[in-house]
């Protein structure tokens, strides 16, 4: 008796699989709305995101969190702005521009980015909390932000914020 009471209280509070799918469904039903509308940029990439997730449930052998489809979701954006960086670099412009407009749409199902002032007033906490000087200890310092900021603020924003925090 009590450990059902208890599978049912945890279940209750972890994400459900209706929230998780619903995200997922979320993003289907865009890819309806992209093709009603003959958006092919975003029609492709939501494609590409749907795929990306099932990947991700399929090596996972469970149903995605929100924080799963957060990471997944990251993971692409990052390599979408790699990407367009190196076009740039090639003076591959037209590429670039591809891989930007993916960006965009990857953004939009992305949770908002934490400002600037929010980002130095976490790491001003960690800082005096950790009790770092200098930048031999920015690993440190690192370690404890990243997990605070996870999915709303990219990794280097944060190593270039701490490291001007240490200097």
């Amino acid at each position: 008796m009590s450990f059902r009471i208890l599978s049912v209280f945890v279940r209750s509070n972890g994400p459900t699989q209706e929230n998780t799918m619903a995200t997922l469904k979320e993003i289907q039903a865009d890819v309806i709305t992209a093709m009603k509308a003959k958006d092919t940029v975003k029609r492709d990439t939501l494609r590409m995101i749907v795929s990306v997730l099932k990947n991700k449930q399929i090596d996972l052998g469970r149903e995605l969190t929100e924080e799963d489809i957060v990471t997944a979701l990251g993971t692409e954006a990052k390599k979408r702005r790699e990407s367009a960086k190196a076009f740039r670099d090639g003076d591959r412009i037209e590429l670039a521009e591809a891989e930007e407009g993916e960006l965009a749409v990857i953004t939009d199902y992305l949770p908002e980015q934490i400002s600037d002032e929010d980002l130095n007033a976490i790491v001003d906490e960690v800082i005096a909390a950790s009790g770092a000087t200098s930048k031999s200890e920015m690993g440190k310092v690192m370690g404890q932000v990243m997990p605070k900021v996870k999915g709303k603020c990219d990794g280097n924003r944060v190593r270039v914020a701490v490291s001007a925090k240490l200097s």
